[in-house]
């Protein structure tokens, strides 16, 4: 059932932006925000779902809410409040959820990512609610209706042309929460074998992706799938060494992305006036993983705020878990997701990096289109 979408209020730091644009003046216009937890600034808050970030200590570092937990899942900012802030974004774009999130509020852009969702309906459904790609461009439509309502058909048709970023941040829940789900997806894997669950994922995702440029959406980041086999609840669950990822989840993610790669290029040739950029996600991270001391963490391994195994890998971060001291010695806040150091790091790299890190272009680049 769709949510009645909210209205304008103070209440702007729940949002989170990954990916913004050009006002003409050195600044951030509007961004939509698509995906899942990695950008979810909120909308799980008000969904009966398993997935819920709003419990403390998630949030303790993020200032613009005291240290109050938002929804975001990590200690502080998530790679998109970082981005926008580096580009010069005014506000930030509120959760669709929100009851806050109407009227000329919108004109920031909107988040409509979800903790659990994937590009199949079917991801996340162990977590019982989770927006889907396909219900978050349903939203869409509905803030694309808004638009026009706001600025006149041709003016909101402009505005999200030329004024407006699309990021779409999805895909490790579909192996993760699906395709490698214990118990539940035993049944999926024998009837589906990689190629074939592939190819199913990249025909949702071009389905998507067509259908926002139908309505209007013309600057795209799509970010590839990380190494989810380094993340701690894989290495825990499989009672990996510290310096080993589990195999498989990372030949679906670097198979997964070959697919994205040629996807984008497709899009790129065949959309008119649509311009795609890919995040290489999968060797930032790797290379953050990998190289960790580095860049000044003292382990990739074990999460700050978790519990179970080694790495603190098996239950989520709570009022209960264990939190590490020193969260900036830590790649991982949890199981699942980056900390606040860790995403500094990766957005710094998507805002000004080379080619091997975002292609065609980098993200200063794409704002000053």
């Amino acid at each position: 059932m769709l949510r009645k979408p909210c209205t304008v209020n103070l209440v702007l730091f729940y949002c989170s932006c990954l990916f913004s644009v050009s006002t003409g003046d050195g600044r951030l216009g509007a961004s939509f925000i698509f995906g899942d937890s990695l950008v979810d600034a909120g909308n799980n808050n008000y969904l009966p779902t398993l997935s819920k970030a709003n419990i403390k200590p998630n949030g303790i570092d993020f200032t613009a809410s005291g240290g109050s937990p938002t929804g975001r899942f990590t200690n502080g900012k998530t790679i998109g409040d970082i981005v926008g802030e580096e580009l010069g974004q005014p506000n930030y774009a509120l959760p669709f959820l929100s009851p806050d999130c109407t009227g000329n509020v919108i004109l920031n852009g909107v988040n409509y990512a979800s903790g659990g969702g994937g590009i199949m309906n079917a991801t996340g459904r162990v977590f019982v609610n989770r927006l889907s790609m396909d219900i978050q461009i349903d939203y869409f439509n509905i803030t694309r209706k808004q638009l026009d309502g706001l600025l006149g058909a041709a003016k909101a048709r402009d505005y999200l042309m030329k004024m407006s970023i699309f990021s779409i941040t999805v895909g490790a829940n579909d192996f993760l929460n699906n395709y490698l789900l214990p118990v539940l997806s035993i049944g999926e894997r024998i009837s589906e074998n990689p190629n074939t669950f592939i190819d199913s994922l990249i025909t949702h995702l071009r389905g998507q992706l067509t259908r926002l440029y139908q309505l209007d959406a013309r600057k795209f980041v799509v970010g590839n799938v990380g190494p989810i086999g380094c993340i701690p609840y894989q290495k825990t669950i499989n009672q990996l060494n510290e310096n080993q990822c589990v195999d498989l989840p990372n030949k679906l993610a670097l198979q997964y992305n070959g697919r994205l790669r040629d996807l984008l290029a497709e899009l790129n040739q065949n959309l008119h006036g649509a311009t795609f950029v890919l995040a290489n996600v999968y060797d930032l991270v790797m290379d953050v993983v990998t190289n960790y001391a580095k860049y000044g963490f003292k382990t990739s391994s074990k999460a700050c705020c978790g519990n179970g195994g080694q790495f603190q890998g098996i239950i989520p971060c709570g009022p209960t878990s264990s939190m590490c001291e020193e969260r900036s010695d830590y790649v991982f806040w949890d199981p699942y997701h980056p900390s606040e150091a860790a995403n500094l790091v990766i957005a710094k790299k998507l805002i000004d990096g080379d080619k091997k890190h975002v292609s065609p272009i980098n993200l200063r680049q794409l704002r000053d289109l």
